[in-house]
């Protein structure tokens, strides 16, 4: 093979990978770590694909120490039906447990943080997860 097709095809490959790695940076699926509520607990949420979407449940919970503690709110659904509009975006229903509501809600996932917003008309409120995995 010619030097010059060989070095079409490893760019070709490189381009494909480095798409690849953006697409995945992207991505909202995997593990995120809440911001701290009032009593300084953090949540553990996987977000994984329902259909066309996704959907977050709570796996964990960790008190301001960092130690995993037993809490009503695991196993609790707090987004789903989250589709993706592009770079990074989702928009969809979110559950606060704090408040017992459901919300509009997007995800905007910016490298290893997701900044998340619920809306329940003009009033919003947001927080920044941290990716775990």
């Amino acid at each position: 093979m010619p030097v010059t097709r060989i070095l079409k095809v490893l760019t070709s490959v490189a381009v494909i990978g480095f798409v690849a790695g953006v697409a995945s940076a992207q991505d909202a699926r995997g593990l995120w770590l809440t911001q701290a509520d009032k009593k300084d607990q953090v949540a553990q949420v996987e977000s994984v694909p329902c259909g066309a979407a996704l959907c977050g449940t709570i796996v964990k919970v960790f008190d301001g120490s960092g130690t995993q503690i037993s809490h009503p709110n695991v196993g609790k659904r707090v987004f789903w039906d989250m589709q993706p509009i592009g770079n990074g975006k989702y928009e969809g229903m979110a559950f606060v447990p704090a408040h017992n509501k459901n919300y509009r809600a997007t995800m905007q996932v910016m490298g290893s943080e997701m900044l998340v917003k619920g809306c329940l008309g003009p009033v919003c409120q947001s927080q920044l997860w941290q990716r775990v995995q």
